[in-house]
């Protein structure tokens, strides 16, 4: 397992881990394509302690994960720079997480429909009157022809940094 270097920045917080995961909004999936790197930004929800995604059902990404389902989920937010009067202390406000494990298709219809409706709540709060049908899940096919597929990586291993703003 991996460690984090700057022990000083790391959050063990798991409250405020989970509340950066509630409000990020862009998530960067990590695959190995042999021995090329792919990275992909998605939309995601954090659910129930597993990172919840959607993707066609054919592509690149599809392909990769279904040769190699391991993978790295990293999220990132800047919360501005902290300057220094001596520039090499000049630092970023920030918090990340970092999460390991394998991919798996979501198994279910009732857990697949659940994720995609974290998913309107999230990205489109108080939109849509009704909640998401599960037949909607389950039929639905894109403007681009492709059925839509939902995803979850539940961590092996999680790490959080952070370098929080000074007061004042």
């Amino acid at each position: 397992m991996f460690t984090v270097r700057l022990s000083k920045r790391l959050c063990q917080d798991e409250n405020k881990i989970a509340a950066f995961l509630e409000q990020a909004q862009t998530a960067f999936l990590g695959l190995a394509d042999g021995g090329i790197p792919y990275v992909v930004p998605l939309n995601f929800v954090w659910l129930n302690g597993s990172f919840y995604f959607h993707a066609a059902e054919e592509g690149r990404k599809m392909d990769i994960m279904g040769r190699n389902p391991e993978a790295c989920v990293t999220i990132g937010e800047s919360y501005g720079t902290i300057p220094h009067p001596v520039p090499a202390k000049t630092d970023t406000a920030y918090m990340s997480v970092m999460a390991f494990g394998a991919i798996e298709p979501v198994p279910g219809l009732a857990e697949a429909t659940a994720a995609m409706q974290a998913m309107l709540d999230k990205y489109a709060p108080g939109f849509h009157k009704e909640r998401l049908a599960s037949v909607h899940v389950e039929r639905y096919v894109s403007s681009m022809g492709s059925k839509t597929a939902v995803f979850k990586l539940t961590a092996r291993q999680l790490t959080a940094k952070e370098s929080e703003k000074p007061a004042g």
